[in-house]
């Protein structure tokens, strides 16, 4: 019986000093069940990055997130959503394996880390804030928005894990798109996923079952995932189809394709191409933010450096003592609290009761929030966001109310790159 090739077998692109602490790390998730904050990983695998920036994958691609605004006719707009929407899964889940040789785990944000930034290009200033609103369980919430398209995201997400021959990750939370002239909402839910790979030390992600795109305009957008399997598919592969509410025999519209690779968009009636897109072809815009020593101690980047500094060095002594120090700072911190019997301000985000919008958008496809596995429910709330602007502009002190890393108050005020 001929040999397995190298690449197939187990560990084969683990490095040599790191084959003892993946083989542990293998054997520990075999019976994990819980939030991937809690998993140990082997230093190779470990990202610099923390969970909070990934919301800038969402608008990598400006003028496509803000190209909806621009189309009058809503079957045709519901498609540019659609296309935005599958444009952005390329960063979100297949990037960091390219970028880094393998999917990372990311650094667990710690409550009330921000990440804040912008992009500027020939769609304008895009803007962008992400905030850690809940450590237990860890939810990270978000909005981004471009003023001169009226376009506004805003959404929440947590992650819960589990292990069945490789680990299976199921994402909680949605997010909403806004488009002002048309004051027409869109709800996204988000995908599930496991990691591929996993044995042979290269992770990377391979999303599954179906999400919606439900919008106010009365057009549903329903996307299946797959992947390649034993003996036919393609990686990374999906299909979607664009039909009016409760009619998908009825479909106006059809995409497939890989979506790390290129997909096109078909007429569902006549089979003719609408549009091909090209994920490796299409550049990223990128994100500005403000260099470290104008960031408010509680900003991501900030924050970890120390940290990640120590990982990219490969110091694994140094980045588990610099993470202890924050992590203490942050139970003295939830302990002050308790005994003061309040909570943690959270500075641009506010737990609500219900979402009007969301509920009445998800009662069309069967979707409901899950507020007691993400904290609650999260909402971007304008008034606290002006309150911070207002705050900058009588040039507060940064960090006049936050000495280091967890150690701030709801008084500091942000870079001000949002």
């Amino acid at each position: 019986m001929p040999s397995t090739s190298s690449s197939t077998e187990e560990g084969a692109a683990v490095p040599p000093q790191s084959k003892g602490s993946w083989s542990s790390f293998l054997k520990s998730i075999a019976s994990f069940n819980g939030d991937l904050s809690s998993l140990t990983a082997p230093p190779f695998i470990l990202s610099s990055t923390s969970l909070t920036e990934y919301s800038s994958y969402w608008a990598e691609h400006p003028s496509i997130f803000v190209a909806p605004a621009k189309e009058t006719d809503p079957a045709k707009r519901a498609l540019l959503v659609l296309k935005w929407f599958l444009s952005t899964l390329k960063q979100q889940y297949s990037s960091r394996n390219e970028k880094l040789g393998s999917e990372k785990k990311p650094l667990n944000p710690f409550l009330g880390e921000m990440f804040l930034g912008k992009w500027e290009d020939a769609a304008g200033t895009t803007h962008l804030v992400s905030e850690q609103v809940s450590h237990h369980p860890p939810v990270t919430a978000y909005c981004i928005w471009n003023e001169q398209h009226g376009v506004q995201l805003q959404g929440y997400n947590a992650q819960k894990a589990s292990f069945s021959r490789t680990i299976h990750v199921k994402q909680i939370g949605h997010a909403l798109l806004h488009i002002d002239r048309f004051d027409e909402d869109y709800l996204i839910t988000l995908p599930s996923l496991h990691i591929e790979g996993l044995i042979y030390g290269s992770p990377f992600v391979e999303l599954n079952k179906s999400t919606y795109i439900q919008s106010s305009s009365g057009y549903t957008s329903r996307i299946d995932y797959s992947g390649k399997g034993w003996v036919s598919g393609k990686k990374n592969s999906f299909s979607a189809v664009l039909y009016p509410d409760g009619r998908e025999k009825d479909a106006l519209y059809t995409v497939e394709g890989q979506w790390p690779e290129q997909f096109v968009m078909r007429d569902a009636r006549t089979k003719r191409e609408v549009e091909a897109y090209n994920a490796r072809a299409t550049k990223t815009t990128p994100l500005t933010v403000a260099p470290l020593e104008q960031q408010d101690p509680l900003e991501s980047r900030r924050a970890w450096r120390g940290v990640a500094a120590a990982i990219e060095k490969g110091d694994m002594d140094k980045t588990g003592a610099e993470k202890s120090t924050i992590e203490i700072r942050q139970r003295e911190l939830r302990k002050k609290e308790q005994a003061e019997n309040r909570e943690w301000d959270r500075r641009y985000f506010s737990r609500v009761n219900k979402d009007p919008v969301f509920e009445a958008l998800a009662a069309k496809i069967g979707e409901r929030t899950e507020p007691e596995k993400t904290g609650g429910v999260w909402k971007w709330d304008p008034r606290k966001y002006q309150a911070v602007k207002n705050q900058q502009q009588q040039s507060v002190p940064l960090g006049s109310s936050a000495g280091a890393a967890g150690a701030g108050g709801a008084g500091a005020t942000g870079s001000g790159m949002a």
